[in-house]
């Protein structure tokens, strides 16, 4: 099953990349590792948003 990753990020409070890590860090544990549909809808999201939020160094990486 494929799954396409959205490229558009839903605007959100500006959080900072560390905020918006542990937010994905918590989501993996309440998961036990294996995220289901709506989780990895979620994860995707989240991703996206770290992303935008992250320093331009990290970006460049």
């Amino acid at each position: 099953m494929l799954h396409s990753m959205s490229t558009t990020v839903e605007p959100s409070s500006e959080r900072s990349a560390a905020e918006v890590n542990e937010e994905i860090r918590a989501l993996w544990l309440r998961s036990g590792g294996t995220l289901s549909v709506e989780q990895r809808a979620e994860y995707q999201r989240l991703v996206m948003e770290w992303a935008n939020a992250a320093p331009e160094s990290v970006n460049a990486a």
